[in-house]
């Protein structure tokens, strides 16, 4: 329940912010351009706060969080007195009218190059990109990487973490160009290797890449010492405590934690005496093994994590951070790349190169927001940023009732010379109305449909 609410109250600061800076984008350029704006709100509803500035403009804060809307004096929603007639949105010019209306989007696509700068020079935590061995037949595999081997670049870009090397691999698999690893060995040495895969396919399931590619982080053979235990989980039951490690299981001598691991999982249900060292002190303990379903199948566990020492945790860890002034071409470029990527990755749905179960809606989104607001500010900064461009993007599409379909309307204006009819633009409308209402519904379909999933 904790973890639901969490969630909610970062979700809905998330909105608040990006909804607030789109919508002050249009209100900033609108008041700069003389139009004459009656409304900023954020939300939608009953107001919950409100005030009117000196300049006459009310400023409002709705009761649901789920948009918001600049209201400009516009002769089609209402008379309009003859002294503001030469500041009614209506009378403007085509350039002027799009300037304002392009300026949410805009101001969403500038806070992304913010959020980043500010990401950037915090500094961002993460993992090593070393690897485990790949597994046999993989793309990986063939390119002959090794377990323990750390990928520095791909395609010349590097890739200090693992959320880096994805977007290097999503970005790769959107070009279709082939992918050209530098990767530094566990002597120390370099080398080139190229790896021959299919990214036409891999992308076809992008939270997958990595597995079809062969690439998983590096997982360190471990002891078999108990590290966290679960409260009342079967090695509790047992009498195990934090720190003891496992030295036989049934007679059988335990290699390691992998191994542990492998023993337990093929033994549901089962009594089994174990030996354990507990500082220095050999003990004969029985342990009761849980069982569980995953994927179709029964599986023991214990409810144990593994100790991992500190030392070797460090060793793991990556994080890059840049200068004030070097961070900032550095956010540009993170912004364009992902406004990109968003671009591609939209039309390849539209095509039907990409499946539309990629496609996520309000509940994912605040799943996402709550998990990276409990992993630190970094995170949810950096997912804030994301969000921002993905709301730019989707408002500069063409479809009618967006950004992108009055801008859209706007053109063929300038092009005529004349706006469109109001018939053609009223079917516009409920033609965009209709197609948001499909997204909409499919993106909600898809969460629902991850929530139900085991």
């Amino acid at each position: 329940m904790t973890q639901v609410v969490s969630s909610l109250l970062a979700f809905l600061v998330a909105l608040a912010v990006l909804i607030a800076v789109h919508e002050w984008g249009h209100f900033w350029v609108a008041r700069r351009l003389g139009v004459k704006v009656l409304r900023f709100s954020v939300g939608f509803g009953r107001s919950v706060w409100q005030r009117t500035g000196a300049d006459g403009t009310e400023y409002r804060l709705a009761l649901i969080p789920l948009g918001g809307y600049v209201k400009m004096l516009d002769e089609r929603e209402g008379a309009v007195a003859p002294a503001d007639l030469g500041r009614a949105f209506n009378r403007q010019s085509v350039g002027i009218r799009a300037a304002i209306v392009s300026a949410g989007p805009i101001a969403n696509l500038l806070l992304a190059i913010a959020l980043y700068w500010l990401v950037l020079c915090l500094g961002v935590p993460g993992l090593r990109t070393l690897v485990d061995a790949p597994a046999p037949n993989t793309p990986a595999a063939r390119a002959g990487l090794q377990a323990g081997d750390e990928i520095l670049s791909v395609n010349d870009a590097s890739t200090p973490t693992w959320e880096q090397l994805g977007l290097r691999l999503v970005q790769a698999a959107l070009d279709d160009a082939p992918l050209e690893f530098e990767v530094r060995r566990a002597d120390g040495t370099r080398q080139a290797l190229v790896l021959d895969a299919d990214l036409s396919q891999a992308l076809e399931d992008p939270a997958r890449l990595h597995e079809s590619l062969g690439l998983a982080p590096y997982r360190p053979a471990l002891p078999a010492q108990m590290g966290q235990l679960q409260a009342d989980g079967p090695a509790v039951q047992a009498g195990l405590r934090s720190g003891d490690r496992i030295v036989r299981m049934d007679g059988a001598p335990v290699a390691d934690w992998e191994d542990w691991v492998g023993q337990v999982r093929s033994r549901p249900d089962q009594a089994v005496p174990i030996e354990v060292s507990r500082r220095g002190e050999m003990l004969r303990l029985d342990l009761r093994i849980g069982a569980r379903e995953q994927d179709g199948v029964r599986i023991g566990f214990v409810g144990a994590s593994p100790e991992v020492p500190q030392q070797l945790q460090d060793s793991l860890r990556a994080e890059y951070r840049y200068a004030p002034l070097a961070a900032l071409p550095v956010a540009v470029e993170r912004t364009w790349q992902m406004s990109l990527m968003t671009v591609r990755m939209l039309a390849r749905m539209a095509t039907g190169r990409l499946g539309l179960e990629n496609l996520s809606g309000p509940v994912n989104i605040a799943q996402y927001a709550g998990y990276s607001a409990q992993i630190g500010l970094v995170s949810y900064l950096g997912f804030l940023a994301v969000i921002s461009i993905s709301l730019g993007v989707l408002n500069l599409l063409p479809i009618p009732v967006l950004d992108g379909g009055h801008l859209a309307f706007y053109l063929a204006e300038w092009v005529r010379g004349r706006p469109l009819s109001e018939r053609v633009q009223h079917w516009g409308q409920q033609a965009g109305i209709l197609a948001l209402a499909l997204m909409m519904g499919l993106a909600f379909y898809n969460d629902f449909m991850r929530l139900l999933a085991p």
